[in-house]
């Protein structure tokens, strides 16, 4: 991807009664919110129709963006919830499959990393990544739910990610 160009990216927050998702558009150093939103599911449906919705609901976006990456936090498991981790898994299954179908490219990241990329902190917490969210978007008004944040967080993260490996790349084939 050319650094003048520009690029679109969608962030997610994965989950299996709410998903969160951003569209962020990147070029020559400005950022533009395209879209964000949740996608739901039923908790009184049977597990495959849950996972059918959140599969429709990301194809839509997906088709009607295009993005060429998509951020996706990893799973963090803790041992006290693990049923909570399980839930998290079948809908990242489901959200990795439709980005496979559309051959969009991946970009998974952990939550610490996410953070370290948007607020310079790893353990920022939820006001500091939505406080520097809505900055870096422009944003005057609080984001609501928290999962439309954490995905825009994802979003930007996703992109000064690969960014910063374009970067490194091209650095050391020079050094090389």
């Amino acid at each position: 991807m050319p650094e003048t160009g520009s690029a679109i990216y969608l962030g997610i927050d994965p989950g299996l009664g709410i998903t969160g998702y951003g569209v962020l558009s990147f070029s020559a150093g400005s950022t533009e919110l395209l879209d964000a939103g949740t996608i739901r599911s039923n908790a009184n449906d049977p597990l495959p129709a849950r996972l059918n919705e959140l599969y429709c609901g990301i194809l839509e976006v997906l088709d009607k963006y295009r993005p060429v990456a998509m951020g996706l936090e990893e799973i963090y498991a803790h041992y006290k919830h693990p049923a909570t981790s399980i839930k998290m898994a079948h809908a990242r299954g489901v959200l990795c499959l439709a980005a496979a179908r559309k051959q969009v490219r991946l970009v998974s990241l952990p939550a610490t990393r996410i953070k370290k990329l948007v607020t310079g902190n790893g353990r920022a917490s939820k006001e500091q990544v939505s406080g520097m969210v809505r900055h870096l978007l422009g944003l005057t008004f609080e984001i609501k739910p928290d999962d439309i944040t954490d995905a825009l967080a994802v979003a930007i993260a996703a992109y000064e990610s690969e960014k910063y490996d374009r970067k490194y790349k091209r650095l050391s084939r020079k050094d090389g």
